[in-house]
């Protein structure tokens, strides 16, 4: 049975020094390289520098080692914070099992450079929609708490517990104190940002910082931190520096703040500019409902004073008249025509008594009727031949009838 590769099994494994050497040749394998980061620390011996060279977006860091001569001779003053870019090779210690950068030439990033990376990111979050009005939200009027970022004990802080407070007594503060500059800032308002966003009872985030160079406000550019920002749910203000610094964060922030100060009358309404306001309310509206009373007592009065209203009564009692008038007109109408008729009928019933049978017998004419009989009924008689002799005869005379007996016509009885 053959022995198992070295270092694949607990019998045969292989010693710390073989494991270190093989790392020491694996990373002198990679070769020189250019590397970019800030100054977190810097440490000068006689005769070589430990530099301390951190990745401002994260947490994480190189240990760099450099001659002396090449920090004093460097293109510009280093310290803690400044951006660098640093050209060398990397080492494995197999002493130690550390890594670090044994550095050859050192760069400044310069101005122009820093200013152009900063475009290109502002153009890429912008794209992104990051500096987007319409994700902006509104501040709450009244916050219940309001989260402090900021630098400890700096004129910052000052400003805006100060100002909001003198504006708003019962105004209470979360605050978190971090770096505002250099290496640590990124991560430290990283942090402070997302443990106020969690908190239920901040309604409104503050990072507050004074003013500066470029240099000074590079960590408030990073991407990172925008992107944090962006990912809040609470709204942010971001008032860093003063009215002409501009960072990144200030476009991605939901308001923008010109300076703390700014940032402390943004986020609390000012509670006696709010009372005079209430009180210059109260004396518009009660004008406003005085001049209304005014107003509709005015155009009742003018109502009032019509003559309608001023006499109600009038108009019916001008009608009543009128009726009274129309009604004794109608009754004298109506008695002329019913005399008129009554007269009419008068002069009409004369006629007819002047021309009736009664008044024809009352002057001595008589109507001669044949008496009904088993074969024939009564008729006037209107020729002698309906009366043949022998035919009872009826004879209607004014005071009365007479019954009588034909002897038949005249020519007859002769």
């Amino acid at each position: 049975m053959t022995d198992a590769e070295p270092g694949k099994s607990p019998d045969n494994p292989w010693p710390v020094r073989a494991v270190s050497t093989r790392v020491a040749k694996y990373i002198d394998k990679l070769g020189t390289i250019w590397v970019e980061g800030q100054i977190a620390q810097l440490n000068l011996r006689p005769t070589v520098a430990f530099i301390m060279l951190r990745d401002p977006a994260a947490d994480m860091s190189l240990s760099v080692v450099c001659p002396r001569d090449l920090v004093e001779n460097a293109p510009v003053e280093l310290a803690e914070g400044v951006q660098v870019i640093m050209f060398g090779k990397l080492a494995f210690h197999t002493a130690r099992g550390t890594v670090s950068l044994r550095v050859s030439e050192i760069r400044a990033v310069g101005l122009g450079e820093l200013l152009e990376r900063i475009e290109r990111l502002r153009k890429l979050l912008e794209a992104e929609g990051l500096f987007d009005p319409r994700l902006k939200r509104p501040l709450p009027f009244l916050p219940h708490t309001i989260g402090l970022i900021t630098g400890r004990a700096s004129a910052a802080e000052r400003d805006v517990v100060f100002i909001a407070q003198s504006r708003w007594p019962a105004a209470q503060f979360e605050i978190r104190n971090t770096a505002v500059q250099g290496p640590n800032t990124v991560s430290q308002v990283v942090d402070a940002l997302r443990e106020l966003d969690a908190d239920p009872d901040v309604d409104v985030i503050v990072i507050a910082r004074g003013g500066g160079d470029i240099d000074a406000l590079l960590p408030f550019y990073d991407e990172t931190l925008c992107r944090e920002i962006a990912r809040c749910t609470t709204p942010i203000v971001s008032a860093i520096g003063h009215e002409p610094d501009n960072p990144l964060c200030d476009l991605v922030a939901d308001v923008r703040a010109a300076t703390p100060t700014d940032a402390a009358k943004r986020i609390v309404p000012d509670a006696a500019a709010e009372q005079a306001g209430i009180r210059d309310l109260c004396r518009r509206g009660g004008r406003a409902l005085r001049n209304w009373v005014h107003r509709e007592q005015h155009h009742l009065d003018q109502l009032r004073s019509r003559p309608v209203l001023a006499a109600p009564l009038a108009a019916i009692t001008a009608r009543s008249d009128e009726v009274h008038r129309a009604r004794a007109a109608a009754r004298r109408d109506i008695a002329r025509l019913v005399a008129a008729e009554a007269d009419r009928v008068e002069h009409l019933s004369a006629r007819l008594g002047t021309l009736g049978p009664a008044a024809t017998l009352a002057r001595g004419y008589a109507v001669v009727q044949t008496l009904p009989d088993a074969f024939s009924t009564g008729r006037v008689l209107r020729t002698t031949a309906d009366a043949p002799s022998g035919v009872r005869l009826r004879v209607r005379v004014a005071d009365g009838a007479i019954t009588a007996v034909s002897d038949g016509p005249e020519g007859d009885i002769e």
